[in-house]
Parts: C-alpha cells; sequence; structure tokens
C-alpha cells in the first residue's frame, strides 16, 4: 500500500492550519462563482422586469441551493478539522480532493441550471452530473474521517461512541447524495429541491449538536 496512507510516524505529522486556511480560500472562491452565473435579464420592449425575473427562477434556484451546500460544507470541514490535532501526508492528499469537487461545484451548477426546466433527458442528465459531483465530495469527506481515525489524529478527547456516530452521519449523507443520482432521471426539479434539503438539514443537525455541546 501506498506510504502516505500509512499510520504516520510523529516525525510526518503536521500543524492543520495551513490546510484549513488553503481549504478556506477554495470554498471561498467557489461560493463566490456562484454568483457569476446570476445575469441581469434583458427584458422585451413590451415586457415588464418582474417577468423577466421570474423566467430566471431556474438560475436562482440553482444558486441558491449551490451556495447551501458549499456553506454547509464548510461549517462541516471546520467542525472535522476541530477534532483533527495533526495533519499527514494523507489527509493533505484527500482533503484536496475534496477540494476538487468543491472547486468543480459552479460548472455543474451551471448546468443543471441551464437545462433545469427542460423537460428532456438533458435535464435528468445535468441533474445527475450534479448529484454525482455532490456524491463524489460526500464521499472525500468519508475518506478523510476514515484516514484520520485509521491514524489516530483526531482529538485524544473524542469518545468511541462519538467516532462511530460521525462516521454514521457521513456514511448516511454519501448514500443519499448518491441516491439523488438516481431520482435525477426521475425529476429534475425534485432533485435539486431534496439537495437543498439534505443541506438544510445538515446545517440544523450541525447547530443541535453544537447546542449539545455547549449544554
Amino acid at each position: 500500500m501506498s506510504d502516505w496512507v500509512t499510520v504516520a510516524t510523529q516525525s510526518d505529522l503536521a500543524d492543520t492550519s495551513r490546510i484549513e486556511a488553503f481549504s478556506d480560500g477554495v470554498f471561498a472562491i467557489a461560493i463566490t462563482l456562484l454568483v457569476l452565473e446570476l445575469h441581469i435579464p434583458e427584458p422585451e420592449p413590451d415586457e415588464r422586469l418582474w417577468p423577466a425575473l421570474v423566467q430566471e427562477w431556474p438560475q436562482f434556484a440553482a444558486y441558491l441551493t449551490s451556495f447551501a451546500v458549499l456553506g454547509i460544507m464548510w461549517v462541516n470541514h471546520h467542525s472535522m478539522f476541530r477534532q483533527i490535532r495533526r495533519a499527514d501526508r494523507g489527509l493533505m492528499f484527500l482533503n484536496l480532493l475534496l477540494l476538487l469537487w468543491t472547486a468543480l461545484l459552479p460548472f455543474p451548477t451551471n448546468l443543471f441550471a441551464e437545462y433545469l426546466r427542460d423537460d428532456t433527458i438533458d435535464a435528468h442528465v445535468a441533474a445527475a452530473v450534479y448529484s454525482t459531483n455532490l456524491t463524489l465530495a460526500a464521499i472525500a469527506f468519508s475518506l478523510i474521517w476514515w484516514h484520520v481515525l485509521r491514524s489516530h489524529l483526531v482529538d485524544h478527547n473524542l469518545t468511541p461512541s462519538e467516532q462511530r456516530a460521525s462516521v454514521l452521519r457521513y456514511s448516511i449523507g454519501t448514500l443519499f447524495y448518491a441516491a439523488c443520482i438516481g431520482l435525477s432521471f426521475i425529476s429534475a426539479p425534485v432533485t435539486l429541491l431534496v439537495q437543498f434539503v439534505l443541506a438544510l438539514y445538515y446545517g440544523f443537525e450541525q447547530l443541535r449538536t453544537r447546542s449539545s455541546a455547549v449544554a
């Protein structure tokens, strides 16, 4: 097995601050790029602005969903790294894998918005591409957590039950996102709605977890 996925020695370990700073930058750029696909509508000479804005609903819906998804991904990333004491090369590479799908998200978001109103196979393909991107990001999250547990990089105060709960949470999320790939070929709008609801769920779940920790 490749050297970078083996358990690291003490000399291989590094602080996580550079990984977190670089990741924050990628998240910030990706979430900013989303808004660049929102264009000012150009109404016809005899058309009012409001109907023209309504016609842009796919772009706004896709933007809102991806903003929520990226926002929750960033919060989850921050929460995860609060539980990681040190970093090794394996963590660095796996984090880069996560950032690969993070930086790519504006593209499938624009693709999805472009075809969302169409009742054609193209809309289903666009939805599947979008869902696949999120599924791969979820898999990357799971791989990071699996690696830090296996390599004993997590905080010693994290109990075995808390570790198992986190593994379960990441695994369930990955399964739901993967299920959305199949849902894409049934209804593209419903797929986008489910992705948005998943983002909201994980947002509220983070708030609940944080409140329990404070209590």
